[in-house]
């Protein structure tokens, strides 16, 4: 699994007309899901976000989680990020999951983030979306299971 998670003070996911997902203050995460991917992917990913230290204290310093910061979560689906570029022009997407098993994963890694009480909010599985974010920082950070060590946790 790879996941773009940006500090941000708004973000905002719209499918035509409708916002489908907002939040004021916390994380905006782009999170891919790629063939081979499973449950202990998501569950290590999402334990690793959670736990991230990216939100100031009261001297300035990055030391805080999304939650310590009372913050939200807007997960947003994005296969293109598993998009493969070495050849040609035209990014190649074979790397991403099919999918109904990236909805699988997609929606249990979501369920991971409230389970750890955190207030999450979604994109639109499949959908053309338009996101509007203000970041903040700007603290952007690409976190990836690629060559993880089976079992280890390090959150």
């Amino acid at each position: 699994m790879r996941a773009v998670v940006q500090r941000v003070r708004s973000a905002r996911v719209t499918v035509g007309e409708e916002t489908v997902g907002e939040i004021g203050p916390g994380l905006a995460i782009l999170l891919g899901v790629g063939r081979g991917d499973g449950a202990e992917h998501g569950e290590r990913l999402a334990a690793k976000i959670a736990a991230l230290r990216i939100f100031v204290d009261a001297d300035g310093k990055m030391n805080r989680s999304v939650g310590e910061a009372g913050g939200g979560v807007l997960v947003i689906p994005q296969f293109t990020l598993h998009a493969d570029v070495r050849r040609g022009r035209r990014p190649g997407f074979g790397a991403a999951a099919e999918p109904e098993e990236a909805r699988r994963l997609y929606e249990a890694f979501c369920g991971l983030l409230r389970a750890a009480d955190l207030p999450v909010s979604t994109g639109r599985f499949g959908a053309y979306m338009v996101i509007e974010l203000v970041a903040d920082g700007p603290v952007t950070i690409v976190v990836s299971t690629d060559g993880w060590a089976e079992g280890a946790v390090g959150a």
